[in-house]
């Protein structure tokens, strides 16, 4: 199983990490932190230090009512950073996160790898049609509504099957507009309750019917820390939990905001099955 990021094929039969890089000042873990050029250069220097294969990059907060930002705001925080970055680490994949096809354009024109959609093309029309058209991989996540009011009131009557269908309708259409490497992503608490969120994580091996790579984001995220009645920047230990279960069920990438232990989870988990 094989995605082509910039003529290299990256093999994902064996895990890989993807460290997230919030340039966002809200975000729910790590908002505000790395707002400086040099602060940001020895964060993702740390996360490819440690094991990282790609880096997600993001400047539009997608946390549950995160405040909406414009497409110039976006691109402001966003483009500078992704120049930068590519003349500083040249062989560096970078992930772009949005669901705004112009921003997928400019970044993936200043060399950028693959788009990161957390709304598969239904925030942007254009989207899927421009991912095509650049010829990049293309992650996928199910959403349920915007993050602005995904987690009013989710509901399904089986969100796993729910989760399953959505997909192949978005496969389908992404396939009509040329894209060939796509991943997906569940979404684990995008417009979803904790009841939901673990019914996905539970049935999650029903994902590999699809025969694309799957993408797991639990990390401390709410579905751990609610649960341990701790918060979000106690939940490391239950972070590298929940990786482990993803990874038995079939986890292809491990996208975190802690590479390292995200590693040492692969790492045993490989030794295991072989």
């Amino acid at each position: 199983m094989t995605i082509n990021c910039k003529g290299k094929l990256i093999n994902l039969t064996t895990p890989k990490v993807m460290g997230i890089l919030n340039l966002t000042p809200d975000s729910f873990y790590d908002g505000g932190k790395y707002h400086d050029e040099n602060g940001i250069f020895l964060q993702v220097e740390k996360m490819l230090g440690d094991g990282a294969t790609f880096i997600d990059v993001g400047a539009y907060s997608s946390r549950p009512g995160a405040k909406h930002i414009s497409e110039q705001e976006e691109l402001k925080r966003i483009v500078p950073i992704v120049k930068k970055l590519i003349v500083k680490f040249p062989n560096i994949l970078l992930s772009i996160d949005t669901f705004r096809s112009k921003v997928a354009k400019q970044c993936i024109e200043q060399g950028a790898a693959l788009i990161n959609d957390i709304s598969a093309g239904e925030m942007d029309e254009k989207m899927m049609q421009t991912v095509g058209d650049l010829n990049v991989p293309y992650i996928m996540m199910h959403m349920n509504g915007t993050p602005q009011n995904m987690q009013q009131n989710p509901t399904y009557k089986n969100v796993t099957q729910e989760v399953l269908y959505y997909f192949s309708e978005k496969i389908a259409l992404a396939r009509s507009f040329g894209i060939n490497d796509t991943i997906i992503d569940p979404g684990f608490g995008f417009g979803k309750k904790n009841t939901h969120n673990f019914q996905l994580l539970n049935e999650l091996e029903l994902f590999k019917n699809i025969e694309l790579p799957l993408l797991i984001g639990v990390s401390r995220k709410s579905m751990i820390y609610k649960t341990l009645n701790s918060d979000a920047q106690k939940a490391l230990n239950g972070t590298s939990s929940m990786n482990t279960i993803s990874l038995f069920k079939g986890a292809n990438i491990l996208r975190v905001h802690d590479v390292k232990e995200a590693m040492e989870c692969v790492v045993l988990v490989e030794k295991l099955k072989s």
